[in-house]
């Protein structure tokens, strides 16, 4: 895969290129330090992937994926930032991921493999993202098996066994699949009366994941949890919801969960 690196900083920079060597699969084909440049860099090197800050001098990371939106092939984009504002925005885009400074290697690695099944998928198919469908169904009082999502020009379904995890933003819901990331405007309380635990548990405040996803768990004291499933997410365990975590993994009869 080949990867454009974007940002104003030149520290920030270096650790993106530093997490980059240390995985095989991917080529550093350039870097921009502004969103003019960025742009420009894009039309000249057709990377396969973006890692773009947001705020910049001059026209920001939002702005050159706007303008990339008519164009005929457009690089996958995963946005690294210091901010959480831009969020919702960056999913409406169509964002890949959206990274937290500073930089973990296993954050951007997650979103370098999430990009690439993206990649694939848009390859093997020959357009992006599932097929629209024309409108919701009602309300259902048990549990869902889907969601509607709504669209600019209407809604597509979203199969909850598609959902590998989901985070609180704001008034949203982050669903997170194996390829993009959808938003959902309801709560976390609301989700959790309507997803089946076997299927998707809370874990914390702001977030529900699979696990049967789940690869290791790392502790830290009696309460403190974290999560890694298979894709290199690392998701928080809430201190209240630790107990219902252990027993649903097994973990309180099982002896070799791996702890730090």
């Amino acid at each position: 895969m080949r990867i454009l690196i974007v940002d104003d900083e030149p520290l920030a920079l270096e650790r993106l290129r530093a997490c980059l060597e240390l995985i095989p699969e991917v080529e550093l084909v350039g870097s921009a330090i502004d969103g003019d440049d960025a742009q420009q860099r894009i039309a000249d090197l057709k990377p396969d992937l973006v890692l773009l800050d947001i705020q910049m001098p001059g026209r920001s990371g939002i702005a050159v994926t706007r303008a990339l939106a008519q164009a005929q092939v457009r690089p996958e984009i995963v946005f690294v930032t210091a901010f959480t504002d831009f969020a919702l925005e960056a999913f409406a885009l169509d964002a890949a991921d959206y990274i937290l400074k500073p930089v973990r290697f296993d954050r951007v690695q997650e979103a370098i493999r999430r990009a690439g099944r993206r990649l694939q998928a848009a390859r093997n198919t020959g357009i992006g993202g599932p097929p629209l469908v024309p409108a919701p169904v009602p309300d259902d009082p048990g549990y869902h098996d889907a969601f509607w999502i709504k669209q600019r020009d209407g809604f597509i379904r979203l199969d909850v066994n598609q959902i590998r995890r989901i985070e609180a933003a704001r008034d949203y819901a982050l669903l997170h699949t194996a390829s993009r990331t959808y938003i959902l405007r309801t709560t976390m309380g609301e989700l959790e009366r309507r997803l089946n635990p076997a299927q998707l548990i809370r874990v914390h405040r702001s977030a529900f994941v699979r696990l049967d996803l789940v690869r290791r768990v790392e502790r830290n004291g009696r309460n403190l949890m974290r999560l890694q499933t298979e894709d290199g997410a690392m998701v928080d365990v809430g201190a209240s919801y630790a107990a219902r975590v252990v027993s649903a993994l097994g973990l309180d009869r099982s002896p070799g969960v791996a702890a730090h």
